[in-house]
């Protein structure tokens, strides 16, 4: 199932990149690219909504670990990134009303409004690098595609306006390297960490392993066993069934590239 491979952007630093996105010159999932820094996603709420929240966050901070929230209004981001726009440096935005997707978008400036905060959060393909770098395959870069991400019966301790299930991404991992891969990610709790679950799908409410709720399906092989990690799609999730009035996230997959090295997120 290898896909096509598209322009390599392994190498370019992250200033570079979101320039490039920020042109339109990139719309594609993130995975792969500017090899070592971490990548985040990202919810955009009101004001009258963020502190529900930030303290969702707390609570949930496997699915939704923290690296930055914004001052209301503001665009730029004070730790993670230098000369940033978060409503242009990303490749892909969705937008929710009332907890329906009304659009997707490449640049989401011309809906910013004066009392919307930022909250950037740890991402999984942050810790595709450390993987690679100990031999473990991640087979959606392999095949130059998106993750597979599900949703599933796993709930999320609810805050304030916010309740619902966490989302997962998944990567096949050969049996002999499972507890390499739990090591490595484990050390990163700032993008996630350890896997929430390995093995059988429906234990945890995934009917079709092949049939992924966002991104693409991955070829399993015969000696792979599904890995399931915490995914910050889970916010997307948990929008749909609390409804707030507006809301701006990343697409699945189209990360915000930080300035911040993987290696400054490991314990």
């Amino acid at each position: 199932m290898t896909r096509k491979k598209s322009t390599d952007y392994s190498d370019i630093t992250p200033d570079a990149l979101r320039k490039l996105i920020r042109k339109g010159s990139i719309t594609s999932p993130t995975s792969g690219m500017c090899n070592g820094y971490a990548q985040a996603n990202l919810v955009v709420l009101p004001k009258d909504k963020a502190f529900d929240f930030l303290l969702f966050a707390m609570r949930n901070p496997k699915a939704c670990p923290l690296l930055e929230v914004t001052d209301p209004g503001s665009r730029e981001l004070t730790y993670m990134a230098k000369n940033a726009d978060i409503a242009t440096d990303i490749p892909k935005y969705r937008v929710y009303e009332n907890g329906e997707l009304t659009g997707e978008y490449t640049d989401v400036s011309m809906l910013w409004r004066d009392d919307l905060v930022s909250f950037i959060i740890g991402c999984s393909f942050s810790f595709e690098w450390e993987l690679i770098n100990a031999d473990i395959p991640v087979r959606h870069i392999e095949e130059n595609c998106n993750v597979p991400m599900y949703n599933t019966n796993i709930e999320c301790e609810r805050a304030g306006a916010f309740h619902g299930n966490m989302v997962v991404s998944m990567r096949p991992i050969p049996y002999d390297l499972v507890s390499k891969a739990v090591l490595v990610t484990g050390a990163m709790p700032r993008v996630h960490g350890a896997p929430i679950h390995i093995g059988s799908p429906k234990a945890i409410g995934i009917r079709s392993i092949d049939a992924p709720d966002y991104g693409d399906p991955v070829t399993i092989k015969k000696n792979e066993v599904p890995v399931f990690w915490p995914c910050g799609v889970t916010p997307q999730a948990v929008v749909m069934a609390s409804k707030p009035e507006f809301c701006i996230t990343h697409s699945p997959g189209h990360m915000f590239v930080t300035d911040i090295k993987n290696v400054n997120l490991k314990y």
